[in-house]
């Protein structure tokens, strides 16, 4: 299992009630089950919504539970931003 940081920016940030927190966790999927777990109600529809990165790179539409996890790693939770 890794440990590493989730970062939550704007309205995954105002839903989870933090910036960020650790996860524990071997992929992505079981990471941001985890957080559901801790935060539900607004941030389990706000991820519906969100795009991920992890250390840097783009998620896009691979499944969740192949997307391994590093230790000190970091994923970025970034909802739909409006303007250009």
């Amino acid at each position: 299992m890794a440990a590493g940081t989730i970062r939550y920016w704007a309205a995954a940030k105002a839903a989870a009630g933090v910036a960020e927190e650790p996860y524990a966790a071997e992929n992505l999927a079981e990471a941001l089950d985890a957080a559901r777990e801790r935060h539900p109600g607004e941030l389990v529809r706000v991820l519906g919504r969100c795009s991920f990165l992890v250390d840097g790179d783009p998620v896009g539409t691979r499944e969740h539970e192949s997307v391994r996890l590093a230790e000190g790693g970091t994923v970025e939770v970034l909802p739909p931003f409006a303007g250009g």
